[in-house]
């Protein structure tokens, strides 16, 4: 796919995966315009591109809103005449048992998660229509694919992410928008400063005990450490400009381990495979 001179549009750049795809795409000739709910928060990224010698836009784009969607993007299009690349990338985290989740903080999650890409698509597929182009690139998350335990409703918001993105292969794909949908497992990013605990799962109760025992296994996934973030940047990189497009692309050694073993066997033989890994047997 030739992506020469492309108008590339990111959300959710004030940190993680934003920021550093936001910079791929940049110092590789694109002009980008990378977003964020805050403006105020844009320091990092503009140092981290003064640092690569690049340049990117900043723009305020609240994916929670249709209006400040609809405005940035209105305004993307009028300064350059295009929009060729769509990244969703904003997100936020809700950690919770299920039953303990609130219908504000389930509302909350899914809010961002599902319907600002909704919101995005909206706003920006008539362009790309207009154009007989386009590409639109989804950051999922493994948890698209396994329901993580007190990550439920991030697991939900990122299910469906995988959902959308399928349908919209089909819907678009003949009208030259290419759709893909990154799925990364555990990366070193500032996701942490986008997530919340439910309410009622206070820090002591059992559950918030439970959970964090949970958490410290799964960092044995990773041999306790987080993988550098910057590979999540260049498979979106990849998955937006690569000339053998895909629809999925798992990111992380746990990702292709968990994708691995969970379609290899029934969910029981799975559920025992992994509390075996993780040495997780309440």
């Amino acid at each position: 796919m030739s992506t020469s001179a492309s108008t590339v549009l990111v959300t959710g750049c004030s940190s993680g995966f934003g920021l550093l795809t936001a910079v791929v795409f940049a110092r590789n000739g694109h002009r980008v315009v990378a977003s964020m709910r805050d403006t105020a928060k844009a320091a990092p990224l503009l140092d981290a591109a003064a640092t690569a010698g690049v340049e990117v836009e900043v723009a305020e784009l609240d994916v929670s809103s249709s209006r400040s969607v609809e405005r940035a993007i209105e305004a993307v299009v009028a300064s350059t005449g295009h929009l060729d690349i769509v990244v969703n990338n904003a997100g936020i985290e809700l950690f919770g048992a299920v039953h303990l989740v609130s219908d504000e903080e389930a509302s909350r999650q899914l809010d961002t998660n599902v319907v600002g890409i909704v919101r995005v698509a909206r706003s920006a597929v008539p362009h790309m229509v207009r154009q007989g182009r386009g590409t639109i690139v989804n950051v999922g998350s493994i948890a698209g694919k396994v329901g993580v335990p007190y990550s439920g409703l991030y697991a939900a918001s990122k299910h469906a992410v995988e959902a959308l993105t399928e349908a919209m292969h089909f819907e678009l794909g003949h009208l030259g928008i290419r759709v893909a949908v990154v799925e990364p497992g555990q990366f070193a990013t500032r996701l942490s400063d986008n997530s919340f605990v439910a309410a009622s799962m206070p820090e002591g109760s059992a559950e918030y005990v439970r959970w964090q025992a949970f958490r410290g296994r799964m960092r044995q996934l990773v041999g306790g450490q987080p993988a550098d973030p910057q590979l999540v940047a260049d498979v979106i990189y990849a998955a937006a400009t690569s000339n053998e497009p895909r629809l999925r692309w798992p990111v992380g050694d746990d990702a292709a381990l968990v994708l691995d073993t969970k379609a290899a066997m029934s969910f029981e033989d799975f559920d025992t495979a992994m509390r075996t890994t993780l040495d997780w047997h309440d």
